[in-house]
């Protein structure tokens, strides 16, 4: 491992070295890009470390639970829009698939609602790395690549008998009713940060540190660049601000969608509504590491604005949220999952092990409170569209599960 680490930081150091000497600083995005997805030498194209023995541990990983109440939100929100007869579900970064696969199963388990419904996987993702162990974990390896000329370049069979296609750009995926799920994706895509200074907006800069060889270190841009035009809102009141362009334009294009075809996207990640100022970070080894030495050898992450988000769905969609995971878990009815659980468990090791795993995801002191929840969902869907004339027309629209308690008929 440490031979790996050297042998990789060194290499992208190197070459991060090279081109600041040749053209000056880059943006903290720029970095960002370069370390974790540079095809030679980035973080996720080498390693992607989810998992024990990994750099970060996510919640499927965890508990099976939490996967198995998303897979129950989505077969609610299904069924509170009419159970159209087809559904794709895609999902933005899916890491080493566990969340897929809980999902899956409870799909299975379901199949008596789920009927006749036509049900397909769309996984977007772009490490070759993480692909493969996805490949393995959802269909056992038996996977074939698709001809150049179409638009995934993998597909598969599920172990439950579901279609399940792999892309690497969310446009590749087909139009269509969908659900979208982004567990820990939007974290992970490249900021952009500024610091309000007398002189106005500077951009926070990556550059090579003159006095030490080969380190790495923050300066500000000497004025206004491109992005602090664009992105700083004109009513920010912080005086530290990050920006993540990419999220606003993977939201934008999620909102389109779901206005076009339907469906619902749900976002799970750590993040703030629009208060907290500089949330960058490094990881590795499940500990934090300092986000400019070693590059392309820790996961680099900074938490998500959900008030951004909502601003860039342009009310083409309504938004939910951001609740608290274990407010979010709570109403999904994750007490009550537990206590099945734990009749159903024969020996105290299991109980023991679901009981830290419930205090893992609930507890606000971890990741409880650290998590958010955050979803976009048809207009019509909050509001009947012929409501505002004859208020007593309609029948009430079923609540939002997560968001409200969750009603199990």
């Amino acid at each position: 491992g440490a031979a790996e680490a050297a042998g990789g930081n060194g290499a992208m150091l190197r070459h991060l070295a090279r081109k600041l000497r040749a053209s000056g600083p880059v943006t903290v995005a720029e970095y960002m890009r370069e370390a974790l997805t540079n095809p030679g030498q980035g973080y996720y194209m080498r390693r992607g470390g989810v998992g024990e023995s990994g750099d970060f541990i996510t919640s499927p990983e965890i508990s099976q639970v939490f996967g198995e109440l998303i897979g129950i939100w989505y077969i609610s929100e299904w069924m509170a829009m009419g159970k159209p007869n087809t559904f794709q579900l895609v999902e933005l970064g899916p890491g080493r698939g566990t969340l897929t696969e809980d999902i899956l199963r409870v799909f299975k388990q379901l199949t008596s609602v789920l009927g006749k419904c036509d049900v397909s996987v769309h996984l977007v993702e772009v490490s070759p790395k993480l692909s493969e162990i996805q490949a393995v974990m959802l269909t056992g390896g038996k996977v074939q690549p698709n001809p150049q000329d179409e638009s995934a370049y993998m597909k598969g069979i599920s172990k439950t008998g579901i279609p399940i296609f792999w892309y690497r750009d969310i446009e590749d995926v087909p139009p269509g009713y969908s659900f979208y799920l982004a567990h820990e994706f939007f974290d992970a895509l490249p900021i952009h940060k500024f610091q309000r200074t007398e002189k106005g907006w500077c951009e926070v800069l990556v550059d090579i540190d003159p006095e030490v060889p080969d380190q790495l270190r923050f300066v500000l841009s000497p004025s206004r660049t491109p992005a602090t035009q664009n992105f700083i809102q004109p009513e920010e009141t912080r005086d530290h601000v990050e920006v993540c362009p990419q999220a606003g334009a993977i939201v934008q294009r999620l909102a389109s969608r779901i206005e076009k075809d339907g469906g619902a996207a749900l976002v799970a990640d750590y993040g703030h509504d629009g208060t907290k100022t500089d949330t960058f970070r490094g990881f590795r080894n499940h500990r934090l590491h300092d986000v400019l030495s070693a590059p392309g050898t820790a996961d680099l992450t900074a938490d998500v604005d959900f008030s951004y988000l909502r601003k860039m769905a342009q009310g083409r969609t309504a938004t939910l949220g951001p609740i608290k995971q274990r407010e979010f878990l709570k109403n999904m009815g994750i007490d009550l999952r537990l206590q099945v659980l734990l009749q159903n468990s024969g020996d105290t090791a299991t109980r023991e092990q679901l009981l830290h795993s419930y205090d893992m995801l609930m507890n606000p002191e971890k990741m409880g409170d650290c998590f958010s929840f955050f979803a976009l969902l048809p207009h019509h869907r909050l509001v009947h569209p012929d409501k505002k004339d004859k208020p007593e027309s309609k029948s009430p629209l079923p609540p939002v599960a997560g968001f409200n308690e969750l009603l199990l008929k």
